[in-house]
């Protein structure tokens, strides 16, 4: 106890220094001017260097604002320009389409105009004066393989001579010989019965014949032979043999 009152009020006591209080608002009253200063100078300066660089706050922001209104307006015109290209490119489109329509339609017209001046041919020889009554005849017989295997195509043109011929009734018959697995096979279309309809004859002076027959895919035709008969017969009137092209 004697040791440390003594270390506390003798001469090696600590040393203690008095200042007078001062609050904190007249503390902050007297730093703030300093800091505001400080502050102004520092902004004085920014704006300065920005000057001094060729650089204006106010002008940036007034080109700023110009080039936003640009890109506003080149928006909007590239929007038009889109618009404007989709419906060129639906009208291009329609014009396409129309153009091969228009080509399809031509190219159809065109055949049949052949066939017709060729029908036409044939009619003009049936009226002549030397045709003989009632006679029958097939021109144009074709056989053509199509574009499916084993699928062939049959066209003819049937014709009855004379100008007051009365008109004929009957059905047409396609007997094909072909070659299958070493062995000779014939072949009969109609195969169900002969009064189908597709196979049918019915006419006075002309009739324009297009049928499809379907044989096996690994057949070799050897022969082809149209036969026509007439209502009630048993016998065929005609028979024409012709080659697969």
């Amino acid at each position: 106890m004697w040791r440390r009152a003594k270390r506390r009020f003798s001469i090696y006591a600590p040393k203690v220094s008095i200042r007078p209080h001062i609050p904190w608002y007249l503390r902050w009253g007297l730093v703030l001017p300093f800091v505001l200063v400080a502050a102004f100078l520092i902004w004085f300066a920014y704006n300065s260097g920005l000057k001094f660089a060729g650089f204006s706050r106010s002008e940036s922001q007034e080109e700023i604002a110009l080039l936003r209104e640009k890109v506003g307006k080149l928006e909007k015109e590239n929007q038009q320009l889109n618009t404007q290209l989709i419906g060129a490119q639906r009208q291009m489109q329609m014009a396409q389409g129309s153009t091969q329509e228009v080509d399809r339609q031509l190219k159809t017209l065109n055949d049949e105009n052949a066939k017709l001046q060729a029908d036409l041919a044939f009619f003009q020889s049936l009226t002549a004066a030397n045709a003989k009554e009632g006679e029958l005849a097939i021109h144009r017989l074709r056989v053509e393989r199509d574009n499916l295997p084993g699928e062939y195509h049959v066209r003819m043109l049937l014709v009855q001579g004379g100008q007051r011929a009365k008109e004929f009734v009957g059905h047409y018959q396609v007997v094909v010989t072909l070659s299958r697995n070493g062995q000779k096979i014939t072949q009969l279309f109609p195969q169900e019965s002969p009064s189908a309809a597709p196979f049918q004859l019915k006419f006075k002076y002309y009739q324009r014949i297009e049928q499809s027959i379907q044989l096996a895919q690994d057949a070799r035709v050897d022969s082809v032979q149209v036969r026509i008969f007439e209502q009630g017969e048993r016998e065929p009137k005609l028979r024409q043999n012709v080659n697969v092209s």
